[in-house]
């Protein structure tokens, strides 16, 4: 803006009215650039701004940014005005910037299993300073497609054996049913430490399995991709199963309540990793936390206090649950990564490979 003499005049940001949120983030983040407080950003001053208040591009290499400031200042006078930043952070052209150049970069220097650090620097940038992060990568692209699918075989394979043979379920006695339990008298058949997970006993059993599963497992598929969902509910049920075999090995199991707690836990494990990036981290600790605890103490109380006989595979519940934990500190996104936390993951990693370990030990000399 140019004033009567011809120069351009700089108005004081304390003047400048804001009509809505958008405008008053630019602000923001224009204020907070400008360290010297004289109305223009120079590149010095972004610089420091991108270095010391963005958490991810902080290592970003100068020619980025010089690349994107020069892109800014369309007058060309090596200072932004609040007009020119404002106007260049809501284009296209440095969204496209931004993310290409952050992507290119951070893909050489930072793990695969990172690439949700990728995303969230790619928009630091222009994100408000306490804009939660972890929420914002929810995502129906790629559809969620495992659980469904995981659960649609299962039903299937339920329905096979109750069609063939009218309530062969409750017994687990069916076409599939027998080649998929597990059997204490058939723990060669190694298959069976995974594949009990199809077989359901009754109606209320697979109902119950396949409600909760798909309610918690299509969202952490939804933030964390079908994979590392896949992987979870798998090792915790392999892991369920080899707590049972240790401690009921003479009984047989089948259902996937295994996955089932693997699952419930992963979402803890989602919420000790990515403490500072989700909003209420506390209740949801507290709620998934309590979730598992009066579940599994309530059955382990008349299972094994009251001596209440029942159908209910506490220690499978428990081994999925532990191993869900254990391999969710791991294998779930993490979105911004401290080094506490990379401690954390290896401690996790040793603590579950040292119990599948010793589960596996365990069964072979029983």
């Amino acid at each position: 803006m140019s004033n009567k003499d011809g120069g351009e005049e700089v108005i004081p940001l304390d003047n400048i009215q804001f009509s809505n949120y958008a405008d008053s983030r630019h602000w923001y983040m224009f204020n907070r650039c400008d360290a010297n407080q004289d109305g223009r950003i120079s590149f010095d001053e972004l610089a420091a701004y991108v270095e010391n208040n963005t958490r991810d591009c902080g290592f970003l290499p100068e020619r980025v940014l010089q690349k994107i400031y020069k892109k800014a200042d369309a007058s060309g006078d090596e200072q932004l005005n609040f007009e020119e930043f404002e106007q260049f952070l809501q284009t296209k052209d440095f969204q496209y910037l931004f993310h290409s150049g952050v992507s290119t970069y951070l893909r050489h220097l930072v793990p695969h299993r990172k690439a949700a650090v990728e995303r969230y620097s790619a928009r630091s940038l222009t994100a408000a300073p306490d804009e939660p992060n972890l929420c914002d990568q929810y995502s129906c692209c790629p559809p969620p497609v495992f659980m469904f699918l995981i659960s649609m075989l299962e039903l299937a394979l339920f329905l096979t054996d109750e069609l063939t043979q009218k309530d062969s379920t409750l017994s687990a006695t069916g076409v599939t049913a027998r080649y998929l339990i597990y059997d204490p008298d058939r723990k060669q058949e190694v298959w069976r430490f995974l594949t009990y997970m199809f077989v359901h006993i009754g109606y209320m059993h697979i109902i119950t399995n396949l409600i909760v599963q798909l309610l918690l497992g299509v969202p952490l598929e939804m933030v964390n991709r079908w994979w590392r969902v896949l992987l979870i509910y798998f090792l915790g049920g392999i892991a369920g199963c080899l707590a049972h075999a240790v401690i009921d090995g003479r009984v047989r199991l089948g259902g996937a309540s295994g996955g089932v707690y693997a699952i419930l836990a992963a979402h803890l494990a989602q919420v000790i990793i990515n403490w500072n990036d989700l909003p209420y981290a506390y209740l949801q600790f507290i709620v998934f936390g309590l979730l598992i605890f009066v579940d599994l103490g309530t059955a382990s109380y008349y299972r094994y206090y009251e001596g209440v006989v029942n159908e209910i595979g506490v220690t499978c519940h428990l081994g999925g649950a532990l191993a869900g934990m254990l391999a969710g500190i791991y294998i779930l996104r993490n979105v911004h990564v401290t080094t506490g936390e990379k401690v954390i993951w290896w401690v996790a990693l040793v603590i579950y490979v040292l119990l599948m370990i010793a589960g596996i030990i365990a069964v072979i000399l029983t």
